[in-house]
């Protein structure tokens, strides 16, 4: 039986560097698997590959029977797939609702600004109602009338998550969205992200910095140090593998 999601000898290179190399990973449905290592080890290029916004030279990306390598970066949500990003990519200038509703766009039939207006105002009541369960669920109720760019740091990042969500994905990639939060901001995305692929039934990729939070949510893990896998396993493996050991501390405090 194949993988949820799998990822083969995959190769990216920019000009004379190397990226990735060679990298292969697989994910199972229904669980969180986090991609970690130090910076610059390839974790984002990896999600942009994923994400069709780089072409990778080699290798396969497989979700849902299809290589997503054969689709296009704005195929990639229809193909059941949402993302987060490292620099927010909100629409400042629009409501924490009315960007959510944008999340939902991908669902909404071509044909229906030109609908009967019974079926267009059903379509717009199910958004609507959609996006408030999604605002509710990431804590962003009390926000809902409020202009993005306004938000906190904190709350933008979980106004990313929430219009991620709103595209109904399989499989969500999160890039580092603990990222400049605060311990107890850090505590609500913990039991957010357990409690999403619990009640959801959502496979989370997560690339995070932030280890408690990492080893807490994590089922598995796969380290990637200078474009090449170095370990995957349990947290409780990571934690005390060597490999890993020396690629955040060095090799003269590994020892």
């Amino acid at each position: 039986m194949s993988a949820f999601f799998a990822i083969e000898n995959l190769g990216m290179r920019f000009g004379g560097l190397t990226a990735v190399n060679d990298f292969s990973m697989e994910v199972q449905e229904g669980s969180i698997h986090a991609l970690i290592g130090p910076n610059g080890a390839g974790k984002s290029t990896v999600f942009n590959c994923i994400s069709r916004f780089c072409d990778p030279q080699k290798g396969s990306i497989r979700f849902g029977g299809r290589d997503l390598l054969e689709l296009r970066a704005h195929q990639i949500v229809a193909a059941g797939i949402g993302r987060t990003f490292q620099n927010l990519e909100l629409l400042r200038r629009m409501t924490v609702l009315e960007n959510v509703l944008i999340g939902q766009t991908i669902h909404v039939p071509r044909y229906l600004p030109f609908a009967p207006s019974p079926r267009r105002a059903r379509a717009e009541a199910a958004a609507l109602r959609d996006s408030e369960a999604i605002l509710e669920e990431t804590n962003l109720s009390a926000y809902r009338d409020t202009l993005a760019g306004e938000l906190d740091f904190g709350h933008q990042k979980l106004l990313d998550l929430a219009r991620a969500l709103a595209g109904k994905p399989r499989l969500l990639l999160l890039d580092e969205p603990a990222a400049g939060l605060r311990n107890r901001e850090i505590s609500f995305v913990d039991q957010l992200l357990l409690k999403l692929a619990k009640s959801r039934g959502l496979t989370i990729m997560l690339v995070e910095h932030v280890m408690p939070l990492v080893m807490s949510v994590a089922d598995r893990i796969t380290v990637l140090s200078f474009g090449q896998k170095i370990a995957e396993g349990s947290p409780a493996e990571i934690r005390r593998h060597p490999k890993v050991i020396e690629a955040y501390l060095g090799s003269e405090a590994h020892a």
